[in-house]
């Protein structure tokens, strides 16, 4: 393994609010298939209303997630992922993801990712299991309900 995918690994591996049920050779596996994205400052990773056909891992920098009328959430870094609500539904984003900064990330697209589920079961449960944890987190953040948390904890 790279000195870079190692690096990479250990970025999305110790993400607090990142895909939190992956191992270390779940994330791997995830960087040796993933396609490797820049955006500049102020770009959109994700358009509300378009469909994303996979997921965004970031490893670095951070963006914001704007939900048109109603809140902005606190910026998403490296370890986190977005994209994940048109992946799992395939409907168009709910969202707009825009770089804070400089961002550097992985985008895994719908038939890679079912490739890697098909010859890995464990790693698609984990992997869903991960995604479910995180919209759950963000929707409590949303509506206020973590408990001992606050929306921009």
């Amino acid at each position: 393994m790279s000195k870079d995918i190692q690096r990479d690994v250990s970025v999305l591996s110790a993400a607090k609010h990142g895909l939190i049920y992956l191992t270390a050779n779940d994330w791997a596996l995830i960087a040796d298939k993933a396609v490797r994205k820049d955006f500049k400052k102020g770009a959109a990773v994700v358009e509300e209303g378009k469909l994303t056909n996979g997921v965004y891992l970031l490893l670095s920098g951070s963006a914001r997630v704007e939900i048109p009328r109603r809140v902005t959430f606190p910026a998403i870094g490296p370890g986190e992922v977005c994209g994940e609500i048109s992946f799992i539904d395939e409907l168009p984003a709910t969202a707009r993801v825009v770089a804070v900064e400089p961002v550097e990330a992985y985008f895994l697209d719908r038939l890679t990712l079912q490739a890697m589920f098909e010859l890995f079961p464990h790693l698609a449960s984990r992997f869903y299991r991960s995604l479910a944890a995180n919209l759950s987190r963000r929707l409590r953040d949303l509506i206020g309900t973590t408990p001992g948390k606050k929306l921009g904890d």
